[in-house]
């Protein structure tokens, strides 16, 4: 009988693992291979890419260094990141448990006492059984590679979520910078509020002095109050939005953070300027295009795990062990005995639902290409914004420089002909209305473009430094 089966067996194991899932093939870019090239664009500079590099190397700041070392050991949500790659390859672990033969020792042992009331011959039984066992339990061979589709399913969909670390490290990053770099511009806001308030209170007193004397209007000294409830207000504002930023990037470092002044001006050099590379760059570094490509090669695994479960699946039982009705006999000789029991199941009539199950991983396999695709046209869309907002930033903010020069220039002008007489408090107000926001404004304008090239490098793909190494 063995010699019989041996052929079968072999011939079956050389099937194990016959696959069914269709070829995969990368779906189009539906994107233009450059980025725009209108004068609002900066050029896509040649140069080590975003991915390659870390973000110590874009951000300068050693206090920023440092926030964003302490949320990426200490971030809630980076953490549970981290805990769903775990989860994942446990379960890929199981699922690829399936491609083996589990097996298992087992031994048993009853002793049975039967009163004589109840047996044949009117006298008391005790009885006893025992068995030891060694086999393997419902192993399925994988002829068509149903448990083959499965486990790579579970795989590309373990290496989904490692990028989806990815991403969300990457964030991670791109928030701790904006946080950091919103509260550094509040404070200078509010710092530029404080002595400017302190400027209009020093023009209301003298323009009371001036009022009293006869020299300055009802007029301009209702002006000069009006100035000073209004910076009273601006302060108040921005003393609330300082609290409030120390507070989110707290939250999102994941521990405290020192409530100290920037030593680092708002207009230095904080940030070194990555290339943008080419759209392709982006299919291979960014992680949510990664990860939305391993979901869609995941669903394309789950096809042929559908198709696979059109055809037959056979299942083996077997173990050998010995059994005797008296323990110091469990393994003389005559006690052996073994079980094969190989079981063949056929799908004949299941209401179309193997039918619809393919349908569905072909549908499921659809929404992933247009997901993965639109993941793409979103980066690009991204580049493209940071590319724009890069170039004119710089104009921009080269004009609002020049523009408090200006207006610093107006103020002096108009503060020295007002202490001469020449001009009165209107034109000395007014001035410093204008330079207050200008300066205002300058402020905020270098604040976003920080922001936009910190959304840049993250839409680039940058600010992972190193790689984990997919093992499974």
């Amino acid at each position: 009988m063995n010699k019989s089966l041996s052929p079968w067996l072999v011939a079956a194991l050389a099937l194990n693992g016959c696959s069914l899932i269709p070829d995969y093939q990368r779906p189009a870019a539906p994107v233009a291979a450059q980025y725009p090239q209108t004068p609002a664009y900066a050029p896509a500079l040649s140069g080590p890419l975003a991915a390659d590099m870390g973000w110590r190397e874009l951000f300068r700041d050693p206090t920023l260094q440092q926030l964003i070392e302490s949320a990426v050991a200490n971030n809630r949500d980076l953490r549970v990141a981290a805990l769903n790659v775990e989860a994942y390859q446990a379960q890929y672990r199981i699922q690829r448990a399936d491609l083996f033969p589990a097996i298992s020792a087992n031994g048993t042992g009853t002793r049975q006492h039967v009163p004589a009331s109840l047996t044949q011959t009117g006298s008391s039984v005790t009885s006893g059984s025992y068995s030891a066992t060694l086999g393997i339990s419902s192993y399925e061979l994988d002829l068509f590679g149903r448990i083959r589709s499965l486990t790579d399913q579970a795989s590309l969909t373990y290496l989904s979520s490692e990028e989806a670390r990815r991403s969300t490290q990457l964030s991670l990053v791109a928030s701790v910078a904006n946080a950091y770099l919103t509260w550094r511009a509040d404070q200078e806001l509010l710092a530029l509020t404080q002595s400017t308030l302190g400027s209009y209170e020093q023009s209301l007193r003298l323009t009371e002095r001036s009022q009293q004397v006869g020299t300055a209007s009802a007029l301009a000294l209702a002006q000069a109050q009006t100035a000073v409830e209004s910076a009273k207000a601006s302060l108040a504002t921005f003393q609330r939005q300082v609290a409030q930023d120390l507070n989110n990037l707290t939250l999102l470092v994941g521990t405290s953070v020192a409530d100290s002044p920037s030593n680092r001006p708002l207009a230095s050099e904080w940030l070194a300027e990555v290339p943008a590379g080419l759209p392709s760059d982006l299919l291979q570094r960014r992680p949510d295009i990664l990860q939305a490509e391993y979901q869609l090669q995941s669903a394309n695994a789950s096809i042929g795990a559908a198709r696979a479960a059109f055809f037959p699946s056979i299942t083996l039982t077997a173990n050998a062990g010995t059994s005797s009705n008296e323990l110091s006999g469990l393994f003389k000789g005559g006690s052996g005995g073994w079980l094969f029991q190989p079981q063949i199941n056929i799908p004949i009539f299941n209401a179309g639902s193997l039918r619809a199950s393919l349908d569905y991983s072909k549908i499921q396999k659809d929404i992933r290409v247009s997901q993965y695709e639109k993941s793409i046209q979103t980066a690009f869309q991204e580049v493209s914004n940071g590319l724009a907002a890069r170039q004119t930033y710089k104009a921009q903010l080269k004009a609002q420089n020049d523009l408090v020069q200006a207006n610093q220039a107006y103020y002096q002008l108009a503060e020295r002909r007002y202490r001469i007489g020449v001009d009165n408090s209107l034109t000395f107000l007014d001035a410093q209305r204008s330079l207050f926001s200008a300066q205002q404004t300058l402020i905020t304008d270098r604040l976003a473009q920080l922001t936009a090239e910190v959304n840049l490098y993250k839409a680039l793909g940058g600010g992972w430094t190193e790689r984990s190494q997919k093992t499974l």
